[in-house]
């Protein structure tokens, strides 16, 4: 481990300790790990998770499907800092796609906004759904494909580029992204030797969020460990409560279950292998995983509402069931990233007190920390689109998002300043100081066709496993099957 890396891990435990999280809860040691496709060694930034709690705005968009403009509105913007110079592009349009809604969408839309005062272009904004590679195919085919879209898979962005759809970024927008972006982040960003991805936004996606006063009521506290976490798990539902909600009908969050114990209890030789099928998923690490986490599957009363309500239930409320009604909430955990945020003030739920959060369990030795992101790229050239990305690549564009909360970037050149609160701006100097130090979500590195599409792939396999636990050997070799297909070996 690299001692540039310590103090920010450091740091990371008090912000921790500050909201809930507990004194000695994290990792044994502080050694939290993730990598990146060419970044391998290394401990980081394990409480990312909170980089939310600044959030404000919790509702979905009434019109979230429909496109949104960004014209020019009248007004400055005096907190938004002027370090980039974009060219005047009044008369273009650009077309913008991205998966966010709601208050994802909100603040983007402000970026935007601010991108068009600055040039003059008109940018409308169309949210893409959760399958952004089938949207994508579908408007390349019929020969409309959106301008820009930020991507949330590398996997993906190495799919399009081979493809021809993906454009690289221009002379302006690459040297904003030298200038702003670790190594590890720009290798995120490339396929065969040319850049065409800005990482505009982080997230972690290893913590457990719980209902405080669910914990408080039962007289159990936050665990460490795996096995800590099932005998808390059955405390509570011995007590009442179902323990854990999870939003199995989104099979992305179960990706996100698999990935967390599988680097904890795998190492990060073995996650990167996996990541690239370097080696199968009939190897005898994915059945340690899978078996792993048929200790939580494979109880129904440990699940909120059990295995076939756990499959029906969607991201959004597997959050707002944990949280909505104190005590008698239907669920007392809930897994996933610090996105989770929005949700759980959309139950009117106090993050810090009603809600806190501790680091996914240490399986192994270590507690693992997952990290995913959304990567802006361009599908039809042009000085709009690249100066779109140039503005993405720069402080200025994170600087709009960052002050509404909800958002941390690793872009080095944001002043800390612009985070609304000091718990923020204390973890967003913790990840730029990580530097190359992250490893990024495995599911979003593989081919769309295994990692990233509803009802195939992994997101149907593991939703199979979820439906039935036991059957770790079929799951593994259906997983293989699958792989081997969309890596090609």
């Amino acid at each position: 481990m690299r001692t540039a890396t310590r103090t920010p891990l450091r740091a990371i435990r008090a912000v921790l300790a500050a909201h809930g999280a507990g004194a000695g809860r994290g990792a044994p040691g502080g050694r939290r790990t993730r990598a990146g496709r060419r970044a391998r060694a290394v401990a980081v930034v394990g409480a990312l998770a909170l980089a939310a709690a600044g959030c404000s705005d919790s509702g979905d968009d009434k019109d979230g499907g429909a496109a949104r403009s960004s014209a020019p509105a009248p007004g400055g913007s005096d907190v938004v800092p002027h370090t980039v110079q974009l060219p005047k592009l009044d008369g273009q349009k650009l077309k913008v796609t991205a998966v966010w809604t709601g208050a994802e969408q909100k603040s983007f839309t402000k970026v935007l906004t601010e991108f068009s005062r600055r040039t003059g272009a008109q940018v409308a904004y169309v949210p893409s759904g959760d399958d952004m590679s089938a949207f994508i195919g579908s408007k390349v085919a019929g020969g409309d494909p959106p301008d820009v879209a930020l991507l949330q898979q590398p996997g993906a962005l190495r799919e399009f580029a081979k493809k021809g759809w993906l454009k690289p970024l221009g002379p302006d927008a690459v040297a904003q992204l030298k200038k702003n972006f670790a190594q590890g982040w720009q290798d995120l960003g490339a396929a065969d030797g040319k850049q065409y991805g800005v990482y505009f936004k982080a997230t972690n996606k290893s913590l457990v969020w719980y209902n405080t006063k669910v914990f408080e009521a039962a007289g159990v506290k936050a665990p460490a460990t795996w096995a800590d976490f099932l005998r808390t798990a059955q405390a509570i539902a011995d007590y009442g409560v179902p323990p854990v909600s999870v939003g199995g009908a989104d099979g992305w969050t179960l990706t996100d279950w698999f990935e967390n114990i599988y680097l904890s209890q795998a190492g990060r030789e073995k996650y990167d292998q996996l990541a690239q099928h370097k080696i199968k998923w009939t190897d005898p690490s994915v059945k340690d995983a899978l078996t792993t986490l048929a200790q939580l599957f494979g109880k129904r009363e440990l699940l909120a509402g059990g295995n076939d309500g756990a499959l029906q239930t969607q991201f959004p409320t597997s959050v707002t069931q944990t949280f909505s009604g104190g005590e008698k909430a239907k669920a007392a955990m809930v897994f996933e990233g610090d996105f989770a945020v929005a949700n759980i003030i959309g139950a009117k739920a106090r993050i810090g007190s009603d809600a806190k959060v501790f680091p996914f369990p240490a399986v192994g030795s270590r507690s693992p920390v997952v990290t995913g992101g959304d990567v802006g790229t361009i599908l039809k050239d042009g000085p709009a689109a690249q100066a779109l990305l140039t503005f993405l690549a720069s402080p200025d564009a994170a600087a709009v998002w960052a002050k509404d909360g909800g958002f941390v970037s690793a872009n080095k050149g944001l002043d800390p300043a612009a985070y609304p609160d000091d718990v923020l701006r204390t973890i967003a100097k913790a990840v730029v100081a990580a530097g190359d130090d992250f490893r990024f979500d495995m599911s979003d590195q593989a081919p769309a066709a295994f990692g990233g599409k509803p009802g195939q792939g992994e997101w149907k396999q593991l939703q199979d496993f979820l439906r039935n636990p036991s059957d770790v050997a079929g799951t593994q070799q259906r997983l293989e099957s699958d792989a081997a297909k969309a890596f090609g070996n």
